[in-house]
């Protein structure tokens, strides 16, 4: 794609250019060919990893998601997953591979798609331990975020009423006053 395309910001106009034109039927002579949608789930995988080649990683992935819908398959789901690690998004790229490797996807009986898949889960190992682990070891990223807004908020003191002191006044009257 390089060799054709030259700079990634050019690969990435000709790639949607092109995916345009056959979603308007502007090209094979306007006839929704076998050809023109295979193209078709071919550029979207294309943009999807041109788009990561910028390092824009959230069109990436929507890209990415959008082929799976059209065509899912071992190859776009690991680049979906590598996405996903690059944003830090550990939890889902680690669904993502686990799919190709209890062979949920076509092409995921690929040895290459397999090996990939393999990759990915240790480089998501090395960021991440395994969530069961974290489960165990009582470091739930969830647990400690709630402890620590828990903490904030008892920093923060009692809630105050956002009413007018006199009407605050007024309220505790009115309360005595319907008994």
């Amino acid at each position: 794609m390089e060799d054709k395309c030259g700079k990634v910001d050019e690969q990435v106009v000709l790639l949607k250019q092109k995916l345009r034109m056959i979603y308007h039927g502007e090209v094979f002579n306007g006839r929704p060919t076998k050809t023109a949608r295979s193209h078709g789930k071919k550029f979207q995988g294309n943009l999807g990893w041109a788009y990561m080649q910028k390092g824009h990683y959230i069109a990436a992935e929507a890209v990415y998601k959008k082929a799976q819908m059209i065509d899912p398959d071992a190859n776009k789901a690991s680049n979906l997953g590598l996405c996903l690690i690059k944003m830090a998004r550990y939890d889902e790229a680690r669904l993502v591979v686990e799919d190709i490797l209890q062979r949920r996807l076509p092409g995921s009986d690929d040895a290459r798609a397999i090996n990939r898949a393999e990759e990915l889960l240790s480089e998501l190992e090395s960021r991440q331990p395994p969530p069961i682990l974290l489960e165990l070891a009582g470091l739930n990223m969830d647990d400690r975020l709630e402890d620590e807004m828990d903490r904030w908020i008892q920093e923060l003191g009692p809630s105050r009423s956002k009413r007018l002191p006199i009407f605050e006044e007024i309220s505790t009257y009115r309360d005595q006053l319907a008994c």
